[in-house]
């Protein structure tokens, strides 16, 4: 798949998500999205976890030699709830992608550093 194919599907779907959402008129009794987006944070953020243990117990059982498709069912559920709550919060794939594509190039350490001191520099700026 190529990268416009992946960000136009990622586009597509938040679009989806974003219909669901209770404001826009997504009914909860018809969509399961309406559904966690209308119970609240807690509800997708808990979703998110459990998909998360998923993942890890999904990649265990690759290097015991399961199928790797079992790796790949589990990372689009985590991506799936991950994206609902990017939409409960007005922010879109395109946001991360915009942040991915900040970061490249640069060495995890140095971006982790950089983030720190932002957020050093935004703290000691915060009126006490």
């Amino acid at each position: 798949m190529s990268e416009t194919t992946l960000t136009d599907a990622l586009a597509r779907l938040a679009d989806v998500l974003e219909s669901r959402q209770p404001a826009a008129g997504g009914d909860p009794d018809k969509s399961y999205v309406a559904r966690l987006l209308a119970k609240g944070p807690d509800a997708f953020l808990k979703k998110i976890g459990e998909e998360a243990t998923e993942v890890v117990m999904a990649a265990k059982d690759v290097d015991a030699g399961a199928d790797k498709t079992q790796l790949v069912y589990e990372v689009a559920d985590l991506w799936f709830h991950t994206l609902v709550a990017l939409t409960h919060y007005g922010l879109r794939p395109e946001d991360v992608v915009g942040e991915l594509v900040r970061r490249e190039g640069l060495s995890g350490l140095e971006e982790k550093a950089l983030r720190k001191a932002v957020g050093r520099e935004q703290s000691e700026s915060r009126p006490v």
